[in-house]
């Protein structure tokens, strides 16, 4: 199980556009938040995908850099990029089973026609520029994820007031 102040594990990807994206990369100012949705399959992910896009600015000017993440294939992944509203939202995609078990998520199996044999469930992490995990949350279900406006207050204080990561105890 990964914890905060742990590094978080390797994810290394492709996004739409072609290129390949690696966590281990990147250099925000602050945090890369990686968000894992449930694939185009999922109305609440259009949902919180597209509130995402609309406060990327935001989270932009907090040094957060941002991406979204699903098991989708390449196809799905580009379809979700053409119609949902997430223009300026880098979107990975064909996470592996491997990869979704390293970051602790949590797996489903298909149960209608339009859901894929296996998809993780949401998360989303913050990850400061040395790799090691600030945050973390997991959801079982489409629903209860952060909510997006809300948490850029919380990053505005994370940031402004030094706040140390948290839950890094074991047990």
């Amino acid at each position: 199980m990964i914890r905060p102040q742990e590094q978080a594990p390797e994810l290394q990807l492709k996004v739409i556009g072609g290129e390949t994206w690696n966590l281990a990369k990147q250099n925000p100012k602050n945090f890369t938040m990686v968000v894992f949705y449930r694939g185009i399959h999922c109305p609440v992910c259009k949902k919180y995908t597209e509130e995402l896009q609309n406060l990327k600015s935001k989270y932009n000017e907090l040094g957060v850099d941002i991406i979204a993440v699903s098991m989708d294939t390449e196809a799905k992944a580009r379809k979700a990029k053409m119609d949902w509203d997430i223009a300026d939202i880098p979107i990975g995609y064909e996470l592996t089973e491997e990869q979704a078990k390293a970051w602790n998520l949590y797996l489903s199996k298909g149960v209608k026609d339009a859901e894929p044999q296996l998809f993780s469930e949401p998360g989303l992490f913050l990850i400061r520029p040395d790799n090691e995990i600030y945050y973390i949350a997991l959801n079982s279900q489409p629903f209860g994820r952060p909510e997006l406006s809300s948490f850029v207050k919380s990053i505005d204080f994370i940031v402004s007031k030094d706040y140390p990561s948290r839950g890094e105890v074991s047990y």
